[in-house]
């Protein structure tokens, strides 16, 4: 049976965290040698719910056709406009380029409508409520619009609308 000092200074020295097993060995000077096997926290590996976006532009093209954008988002981390801003998708029309209020739900102008996957969305914030309450239920502002709710996944798609319509 080992005995150890207790007046014996004790060195350990943990090890980096990987995604690996580890063997990590503490040295007790000159009485005991003890091995001990950790398994790292490394990062989980489960992926987050991803909300898929289909913008469709407000007018068609020469061709008659709508055109189309697309993106993805983490479910319930980010709002309509930012999404359509880092992704360089237009949201606003020539008097909203100039006259929008930065994100705070108090000009109109980044005005959006869900077509399709309403469910995915935060429902309509007092904002929202006080800005539209005669426009239609499918009618949003994209400033105040969070995509997902950390949980959901699937599919939005928004008409960007004309500024005639808004």
């Amino acid at each position: 049976m080992a005995t150890m000092n207790m007046a014996a200074p004790i060195t350990f020295r943990p090890p980096e965290f990987t995604k690996s097993r580890h063997k990590t060995v503490i040295y007790l000077p000159k009485r005991i040698h003890i091995s001990v096997f950790c398994a790292s926290t490394g990062a989980s590996t489960t992926t987050k719910p991803e909300i898929e976006l289909e913008f469709i532009g407000p007018k068609p093209d020469e061709n008659g056709k709508f055109p189309m954008d697309k993106a993805k988002a983490v479910s319930g981390e980010k709002l309509l406009r930012n999404i359509m801003s880092e992704n360089k998708i237009e949201l606003y029309a020539a008097y909203g380029k100039v006259m929008n209020c930065g994100g705070g739900g108090s000009c109109g102008t980044c005005i959006v409508e869900i077509i399709d996957g309403k469910d995915l969305l935060n429902e309509r914030t007092n904002t929202e409520l006080r800005y539209l309450k005669k426009k239609p239920e499918s009618w949003r502002l994209a400033c105040q619009t969070i995509v997902g709710n950390k949980e959901n996944s699937g599919k939005v798609v928004v008409q960007r609308l004309p500024q005639w319509k808004k």
